[in-house]
């Protein structure tokens, strides 16, 4: 019999820590439901976003629910069993997290916009703990769900040692990486579309046709709007780290489990015990994210991160050095954290300060001179963080071989808690703006809710750039797993079949991108055409006398988000079984290989064109180069609306493809092999 406290006591600290997590998550939660919810306009406007957001979870998820049984039947008669279970957890998990987010959220958005009528500080101290429920749900129902699993694994194992318990166990648990990444993909293509359809629908037709305000409540696209910021920038966001999460974690036990001429087991437990520290050292940096009147409030939550940040680095240095007596193995854990941060910093860089600036000046010339200075900006911006990868995988690799590169991911993974905290707090912070206008809280409530919401654009470029940066280190480490289930120690990039491979996977990304963008523009002019029928046909509307019909354009949007996003979803999954039964597991390693060269600078590009168009045109919004409602503002706007799908449905969708046909090739490479022995060429 194992001893739960003996062998696999990492296991076992890693579950207290992921409860742990779980218990902040229930007492953040208390606090904010305690916080006062506002006048009765205010608690209108939240209990329609919470319900719009809510009903399209609930009907995304029956999609996803089907999406995921069919899987689990495939896997359960083609792979195996408890592969099929391993799925469906993941699945659960990363679902139960993003539901868990999302309700905190729509119920702080009001309260962040009440307390914005106090003051600055009490307005962050709402928001924040917001974000912080769904980083924390990400880090503890990840952790918890993948080590429960993982025991369950090893303990009905069919195996007598405990080596071989623990190998089978490992090859097992791909599966709970494959149903988070399954999850995430349509949770982040489906908010995704929603909340760009609804936003370009409400600036085109308010902003700029009929040159009423942001958030104004005349316009009937405003609340699914706000209903958008929260199942694409919280669920969906919430899903695609979890799903980077889990995903880095598993393809670091999977290279352990693989080394030769025995597992590493102290090296599987090394990783969880990291993982475990990880999000104590997120809670505690969590304490302190904390601001006055007139300090800075991407300072503090600078600060929190710094924190954290720190507590990881010396954390992970006393388990290497005490658990596994090896420096290397922290270097490359660190050079992961180092690479992760410069990638952060990056896309701040970029989507802030001077850079902007100089894209709202351009739009005194119109929004071509905009468009083509803002997608220079996000071209620009790819190679820093290119860059910082490479040397991480190199340095990692030399110092600890490929585990190495694994452990660098887990670096940059770990504080995922404080990582998707600061990230969440942004659509919460907009949603608070949105608010404060519609229920006319004053010019003074607004002005603090947009200083919240302006660092919010920035928090979320930076938890872009970090999900995208591990994108590129987990799906290496994945595709090593997969050569090596295989049997691949080279691939021969003359060999004809690899060389198609690599095209094919390196389109992939543009056809990807091509089709989610269109889905978006379909959405959104459908919005636009109701939009423009409200304003036509409801008399009294813009004087107004009326109310616009609400419920409509959130049903539009809905629809439209739902329809649009099976193919893509499906388009991961079916295309490397495709390539590796006809063209074989050699021409599938090309494939992958070209997908992650092409995919990772086009999802860094996106996302920080995206984000400098958007924070272009707050520039303006703040009463720069003509303020609202000037020329200047109206480009800016027109270019904020092209960068929408960039940096909140394609960029982001980018890094869960790229891991999720990494995994699928992973777990169905026997089935794989099979196949390409009966039909392939």
């Amino acid at each position: 019999m194992i001893s739960l406290f003996g062998d696999l006591s990492s296991i076992v600290i890693a579950l207290v820590c992921a409860v742990i997590g779980l218990v902040f998550v229930l007492l953040i939660a208390k606090k904010i439901l305690s916080k006062d919810e506002g006048n009765d306009k205010v608690k209108e406007i939240s209990r329609a976003i919470h319900e719009g957001a809510m009903t399209f979870l609930f009907r995304e998820y029956r999609y996803i629910g089907v999406f995921v049984v069919i899987i689990a039947v495939l896997l359960f008669f083609l792979v195996a069993r408890r592969t099929a279970v391993a799925f469906i957890v993941g699945a659960l998990c990363s679902i139960l997290a993003g539901f868990i987010g999302m309700q905190i959220a729509t119920k702080s958005n009001g309260r962040t916009a009440q307390a914005a009528s106090h003051s600055f500080n009490e307005a962050l101290s709402i928001a924040f703990p917001g974000g912080a429920v769904m980083g924390l749900s990400v880090v503890g129902l990840g952790l918890l769900g993948l080590s429960s699993m993982y025991l369950l694994l090893i303990m009905t194992s069919s195996q007598t040692e405990l080596i071989p318990k623990i190998m089978e166990a490992t090859r097992l648990i791909v599966g709970f990486s494959m149903g988070a990444s399954s999850v995430a993909l349509f949770a982040r293509v489906g908010g995704g579309i929603y909340t760009k359809a609804a936003d370009v629908g409400a600036d085109l037709v308010g902003k700029v046709e009929a040159d009423i305000p942001e958030d104004d409540p005349r316009n009937p696209a405003v609340i699914a709007d706000n209903v958008g910021d929260n199942v694409g920038d919280v669920a969906g966001m919430g899903a695609d780290l979890f799903e980077s999460y889990v995903g880095a974690i598993i393809s670091a036990l999977v290279i352990a489990a693989a080394a030769s001429p025995v597992a590493d087991t102290k090296a599987i437990m090394l990783v969880l015990l990291i993982s475990g520290w990880g999000i104590l050292s997120s809670i505690i940096g969590m304490f302190f994210v904390r601001t006055g009147e007139k300090a800075d409030a991407q300072k503090a939550l600078n600060t929190g991160m710094l924190v954290t940040s720190l507590l990881l680095v010396f954390g992970t240095l006393a388990l290497t050095w005490k658990w596994y007596n090896s420096l290397p193995m922290f270097l490359a854990t660190f050079f992961g954290l180092v690479a992760g941060t410069i990638v952060g910093k990056t896309a701040e860089y970029f989507t802030s300060g001077k850079v902007v600036e100089k894209i709202a000046e351009t739009a005194k010339t119109g929004p071509a001179t905009c468009i083509i200075s803002g997608f220079a900006v996000g071209m620009k911006s790819t190679a820093i963080p290119l860059f910082a990868i490479a040397f991480a995988t190199v340095l990692a690799y030399r110092l600890a071989g490929i585990f190495g590169v694994a452990l660098s991911a887990i670096g940059m993974l770990s504080i995922t808690g404080m990582t998707v905290a600061v990230d969440a707090y942004g659509p919460i912070a907009d949603n608070a703006a949105g608010i404060a206008e519609m229920a006319h809280l004053g010019p003074e409530t607004r002005k603090r809710a947009e200083k919240l919401d302006a660092v919010g654009n920035t928090t979320a470029a930076i938890g872009k750039g970090f999900a995208i940066g591990s994108a590129a280190l987990t799906a290496l480490a994945l595709f090593t797993a997969y050569s090596q289930t295989v049997g691949l120690t080279l691939i021969d990039c003359l060999k004809a079949k690899v060389v198609a491979g690599l095209f094919i996977g390196g389109v992939v990304p543009f056809i990807f991108c091509s089709n989610t963008m269109e889905a978006v523009g379909r959405a959104a002019f459908s919005v636009v055409e109701e939009v423009r029928r409200q304003f036509r046909e409801i008399k009294g509307l813009m004087e107004g006398n009326a109310q616009a019909d609400s419920a409509r354009c959130v049903d539009i949007t809905t629809k439209a988000a739902l329809k649009e996003m099976v193919l893509p979803g499906v388009m991961a999954v079916i295309l490397p079984v495709l390539i590796g039964a006809f063209l074989g597991v050699e021409a599938l390693g090309g494939f992958l290989i070209g997908s992650l060269v092409t995919g990772v600078p086009l999802a860094i590009m996106l996302a920080n064109a995206g984000g400098a168009w958007d924070n272009a045109k707050k520039f303006v919004e703040e009463g720069n180069l003509g303020g609202k409602g000037s020329a200047v503002h109206k480009a800016t706007v027109i270019g904020d609306t092209v960068g929408d799908p960039f940096k909140d449905t394609s960029g982001p969708s980018l890094n869960i493809l790229l891991k999720l046909m990494s995994v699928v090739s992973l777990v169905f490479a026997p089935v794989i092999a099979t196949l390409h022995k009966l039909i392939g060429f």
